[in-house]
């Protein structure tokens, strides 16, 4: 009997061990955390950009369904490398999930007013070629991006994406009832919910807080008459993405500003795939985990492009869920993204997300963006802050966010120059950071 016993259990392998299939008991609740922690954050890019593009109701609920659905096959293709060469496997084949991404949301916003999401597409497309190769060159240019850059950048998208959340909890730019106390009241509750509930609560409601939060903000908006659910009535009940329903352009402008971006979060990943076997296998990642991670980011990202998709990145979020469960079993992980993925050929579930009133997206993501300014802060500090790195970090920033703050300083220049520098700080600060990290002596020991 205990023969039987111990055989059976063979069948099945733990939850702390990267490869074998755990039991779905076992699985179910450990990925459906994993979405909990995720989701929102996966779909508000999308929401945003829609509304700043002025996306019908049909094509918002198609853009947030792209988002689920491309989150789920960029976990699904890194986790499981299907693609091996000799000492090279395309994929990290490493515990780490996959979502559209914050850091693209300043540039998409820029591109989106002036153009159309086709554009963002477009560029993203020549982000991910630019993905590929910082990952077939990461040794050789890894130099160029130590903490004190990475930092600079993470805690300039912190600092741009402030007026959106601002924006948002005052109803949306393009609400008439913009700025109402009724607004602003349903902001500051969810704010307090996911605050309270990052503070004093534990376990599932602390992993939860930005999703509880906006569920509590949702309902208390209800009450205030300003949810809107006829975009869950003009939704289907099950449709699969649609390829190039937003057509794909080439601005290059625009693909230069997206293709930055794409070069710092390549080696921005890094940190996440370190983080990951760090804290969770007590080892740092394998060259050929980093570099197919990395290759892999770029490629799916050209496929996302395709499929409808924004650009996506790690989710440092799910990493330290990794890194403090110690549940690394690629299968948990792939269960959390088939989960995304029903998630996003159901129309009526994209439908209702399209109907959280924007004071409420507003309230919630606020203490994300902070968090993001705060994680760049933690790199810079990285490195000691000497007065050759203050001088960095100072006029990287104060470039960045003085420029794009002062809407007329680039009106005598060209239309291309104003979408590169003018629209996101992001640019700007990497630039300069790079160049200044370069130029200035280094301190003597």
């Amino acid at each position: 009997m205990s023969n039987f016993k111990s055989s059976s259990q063979k069948k099945h392998a733990s939850v702390f061990e990267l490869n074998g299939v755990p039991s779905f008991g076992q699985a179910l609740p450990l990925a459906l955390q994993h979405v909990v922690a995720m989701i929102i954050g996966c779909v508000t890019p999308a929401i945003i950009v829609s509304g700043v593009a002025g996306l019908n109701d049909t094509d918002r609920v198609i853009l947030i369904q792209a988002a689920l659905f491309t989150s789920a096959l960029s976990t699904l293709l890194q986790l499981f490398p299907f693609i091996r060469v000799g000492n090279f496997q395309l994929g990290s084949a490493l515990p780490v999930i996959m979502g559209i991404s914050f850091a693209y949301v300043p540039s998409m916003q820029a591109i989106a007013e002036t153009a159309d999401v086709g554009t963002i597409l477009g560029a993203q497309i020549v982000g991910g070629v630019i993905a590929i190769i910082v990952g077939f060159t990461i040794k050789k240019i890894r130099v160029l991006f130590p903490p004190i850059i990475t930092g600079t950048v993470v805690f300039t998208i912190g600092l741009s994406l402030y007026p959106t959340a601002v924006n948002y909890m005052a109803g949306g730019t393009s609400n008439p009832d913009y700025g109402s106390w009724k607004n602003w009241v349903a902001a500051f509750f969810t704010l307090i919910v996911v605050t309270a509930l990052n503070h004093f609560a534990k376990g599932f409601l602390k992993l939860a807080s930005i999703l509880v939060g906006i569920i509590a903000g949702y309902i208390f908006a209800a009450f205030l008459g300003l949810v809107d659910l006829s975009g869950i009535a003009s939704a289907g009940v099950l449709q699969f993405p649609q390829p190039m329903h937003f057509g794909v352009k080439f601005d290059p402008s625009a693909c230069i500003a997206i293709g930055l971006l794409f070069a710092i979060n390549s080696i921005q990943a890094i940190g996440d795939f370190s983080a990951t076997t760090v804290g969770s296998m007590d080892r740092q990642p394998e060259d050929q985990e980093l570099q197919g991670g990395i290759v892999m980011y770029g490629v799916s990202n050209i496929l996302c492009a395709l499929l409808g998709g924004l650009p996506t990145a790690t989710y440092s979020q799910n990493v330290g869920i990794v890194t403090t469960t110690k549940v690394i079993n690629r299968c948990v992980l792939g269960l959390a993204a088939v989960i995304l993925l029903i998630a996003g050929i159901i129309p009526k579930f994209s439908g209702l997300l399209t109907t959280i009133p924007q004071c409420v997206l507003g309230g919630a993501t606020i203490s994300v963006f902070a968090s993001i300014a705060m994680t760049g802060i933690k790199l810079i500090t990285q490195q000691e802050l000497t007065f050759r790195t203050t001088s960095i970090v100072g006029l990287a920033v104060a470039l960045g966010m003085g420029v794009t703050q002062a809407p007329d300083a680039l009106a005598s220049f060209p239309d291309w120059v104003m979408m590169i520098f003018g629209k996101s700080p992001v640019v700007i600060a990497t630039i300069t950071a790079i160049i200044l990290n370069v130029v200035l002596p280094k301190e003597k020991n």
